[in-house]
């Protein structure tokens, strides 16, 4: 009884890992560039994106303006 819960319980638990991590939200002000396999596939603007989670990685680009203070 308790193998059967145990069965399905561990797959149901990574499904949902797996799931959320393909998931990414990117704000108004930020871009995503995607590497698949290391190699730049594309950019994606604001939204939510969908990201195959061991072929491609997403990083978060900030377009806002920074302001410095050089004295």
């Amino acid at each position: 009884m308790i193998l059967d819960a145990f069965i399905f319980i561990v797959p149901l638990v990574v499904l949902i890992i797996v799931l959320v991590s393909m998931l990414k939200i990117l704000r108004e002000y930020e871009r995503g560039v995607v590497f698949m396999l290391g190699r730049f596939w594309s950019v994606k603007g604001p939204g939510l994106i969908i990201i195959i989670p061991i072929l491609q990685e997403m990083v978060r680009v900030d377009l806002r303006t920074k302001v410095l203070d050089v004295p």
